[in-house]
């Protein structure tokens, strides 16, 4: 064991403002490495400079996307700082550079910049978003002018000096390699923080997954598991509820990805497509497993435990996808066996955290495929010693 797990130091995840996102922080994705090999002329990066008014009839006719929550999770813009970036197009002072992938129907999704738009369009078109007004307010240099000006309220020229701004955008056009798109996209510093994987596959894939996963993890059966100690700021909990549906769609034995975070885009994908039916068996089958689980390992629930220790680590994400999808398999009279000797199943989970192998199978390079196999087959066979099968 390392000295680290020995002082029970184990690093989480912190959001923007530094605190900890309640989940035991993983390997960072390499995001300088392209893992199969590509066509470059695929690669179709482009630079647009349209208008204010150009992007606000895209948001008008729905072809620019602004439902990516991360930034709004991270504090959406007080009126001061909205207020400020509008007397900087009032003063023409460059806004920073927006970021946006196209897709094949054209419509851009925004990664880096929905902040800037979306105090843009609250001030001139709020009703676009369906927004209240901006009032302009604590401005920095025309203050003694426009404080309690509204878009209605400044002179025409302004008026027309607004909605004539180019603002830039770098555009991924559709055919850029996926994986290149997101190496991109893992780049950006938005908000002075790159974006999480997560946040990334919510803003780039579309579809029903994302309020699925939403949902599921705003549950009280996954609050109670987690004690609430997850925080959603990163989306740490809607990729844990994403693990466990990727490992239910595909079987742990069957798993074979080289590359964990498409495996997980894929996933999100194959959400997209799953019938109403199919949905609803999958999510009986989440929360059967959250609530077994706070059943049978209480607040150590998805976290590291070791012999002769009480305290408590954070969520591990690893321990999470081998412990709830493992429970999801089994009956209810299993399960309800479990939790009749639940203290065995704890000293047993203990016991095999000192085994070096599973130890790092959920520590370290947790996407490999010899190390999924290994917890999740670990696991499984704890739960069957404990049941005497």
């Amino acid at each position: 064991m390392s000295d680290s797990m020995a002082s029970g130091d184990v690093p989480e995840e912190h959001d923007s403002l530094g605190r900890s996102t309640g989940v035991e922080a993983e390997e960072p994705q390499d995001t300088d490495l392209i893992r199969r090999p590509f066509d470059p002329d695929k690669i179709d990066v482009i630079t647009r400079t349209p208008t204010v008014d150009l992007l606000l009839s895209r948001i008008r006719h729905g072809t620019l996307d602004l439902e990516p929550e991360f930034q709004r999770q991270r504090g959406i813009w007080t009126d001061q700082r909205q207020s400020r970036l509008i007397e900087s197009l009032l003063l023409r002072i460059p806004l920073p550079t927006l970021y946006a992938a196209e897709g094949e129907d054209e419509i851009w999704t925004v990664v880096d910049g929905i902040q800037r738009l979306t105090a843009i369009s609250r001030f001139i078109e709020p009703q676009v978003n369906g927004a209240d007004r901006l009032i302009l307010s604590s401005l920095e240099y025309l203050g003694k002018s426009y404080n309690g000006a509204s878009y209605d309220g400044l002179p025409g020229r302004l008026q027309t000096r607004l909605r004539e701004t180019e603002l830039v955008v770098h555009l991924i056009r559709p055919g850029t390699p996926e994986e290149v798109m997101f190496n991109i996209f893992a780049r950006i510093n938005t908000g002075g923080m790159p974006l999480s994987t997560q946040e990334l596959r919510h803003a780039l894939i579309k579809g029903p997954a994302r309020d699925l996963l939403r949902t599921w993890s705003r549950s009280t059966e996954f609050i109670n598991a987690t004690s609430g100690s997850v925080r959603e700021e990163r989306m740490a909990d809607r990729e844990m509820v994403l693990r466990f549906i990727a490992f239910r769609i595909t079987s742990p034995g069957d798993y074979t990805s080289q590359d964990f975070d498409a495996f997980l885009r894929e996933a999100m994908r194959s959400t997209n497509t799953l019938s109403h039916d199919q949905r609803d068996g999958l999510q009986q089958e989440f929360n059967k497993a959250m609530q077994a689980a706070g059943d049978i390992f209480g607040p150590h629930a998805f976290r590291k435990q070791y012999p002769g220790r009480s305290n408590r680590f954070p969520i591990n994400k690893a321990i999470f996808e081998a412990v709830a999808v493992n429970l999801a398999t089994l009956t209810d009279t299993q399960i309800q066996a479990l939790v009749e000797r639940k203290d065995a199943v704890n000293s047993q989970f203990a016991l095999l955290m000192t085994n070096q192998a599973f130890e790092r199978s959920v520590s370290q390079g947790t996407g490999d495929v010899a190390k999924v196999k290994l917890r999740f087959g670990q696991v499984r066979e704890l739960f069957r010693e404990v049941l005497g099968d």
